[in-house]
């Protein structure tokens, strides 16, 4: 299954606004308001959740971070 280029694109959106948030770590996880998402990327983020490679996580207190942070930023 192949991703389509809105979905890549909002994928890209909500990663940078999170990761921008300083949410790297489910200790500095933000909600939805802290990381600034507009309303498009917040009706995509559930979608995205449960997509292959997200690496956005949700934690049971409904906050948001980037799980593969220092791992992407060492491939860097």
């Amino acid at each position: 299954m192949t991703m389509s280029n809105t979905e890549i694109k909002m994928r890209e959106r909500i990663n940078e606004k999170i990761e921008k948030a300083g949410a790297t770590s489910k200790k500095t996880a933000v909600t939805i308001t802290e990381a600034e998402l507009d309303a498009q990327e917040q009706y995509w983020l559930p979608y995205l959740l449960g997509g292959f490679n997200c690496n956005i996580q949700k934690t049971s207190d409904n906050k948001y971070y980037y799980k593969d942070y220092a791992q992407n930023k060492k491939l860097a």
